[in-house]
């Protein structure tokens, strides 16, 4: 009777390890999928970043033109109101001309502050969708962080065939899974400490 039970004891572990290989199998798939799905969406997020950041930085340089422009026409400015002032009983068409001329810097100060202004708004639009993509960007960092841990863990549950293991690895894909959702469906769950670990 023992040999029978040995058999018997046999077949039914070998029946566990079955199950238990067949739901490894699955969250390994599972996981991987997912982790590609994210990824795909990831490298769009990233390029969407790139270009973000590329725009920003031209407004940037753009305002910066404007500035030196304006710094321009503002010294253009003074230095003819200084050779106004500076000379002696000026005739009526010289004093016209000088006003013309300070008039016409005094209004391109002013056009190209208000061309900064509307330029430095971009800019800073550009910068905060830059963020708001960041944001994103962690959260498919962090849920393939997590999913990586996840699929290391069911990796050695087969191998050691203990059990407690593939719960950890699936609370571990778990949170994976809702971060990824998170950053598909754009909601703003971002675990802060996590994402300053990775970074």
């Amino acid at each position: 009777m023992g040999e029978i039970d040995e058999k018997i004891t046999e077949a039914v572990e070998k029946a566990h390890d079955s199950r238990l290989n067949t739901v490894i199998a699955a969250c390994v798939a599972m996981a991987a999928t997912f982790m590609a799905l994210n990824n795909v969406k990831d490298g769009n997020i990233v390029q969407a970043m790139q270009q973000a950041q590329a725009s920003s930085v031209d407004e940037w340089a753009y305002y910066q033109a404007k500035g030196t422009k304006q710094n321009f026409a503002i010294a253009a400015r003074e230095q003819l109101e200084i050779m106004r002032d500076a000379t002696p009983n000026p005739t009526p068409e010289l004093r016209v001309m000088f006003d013309k001329g300070i008039a016409k810097y005094d209004a391109q100060d002013k056009k190209y502050e208000a061309e900064k202004e509307d330029i430095k708004r971009k800019a800073e639009g550009f910068q905060k969708q830059y963020d708001e993509l960041n944001r994103h960007d962690d959260q498919f960092d962090m849920s393939e962080a997590l999913m990586s841990v996840a699929i290391a863990l069911f990796g050695v549950t087969a191998l050691t065939r203990k059990r407690w293991l593939l719960i950890v690895g699936i609370l571990f894909a778990g949170t994976g899974e809702i971060l990824g959702l998170a950053g598909l469906v754009g909601w703003s769950l971002h675990p802060d400490w996590l994402a300053s670990v990775l970074s």
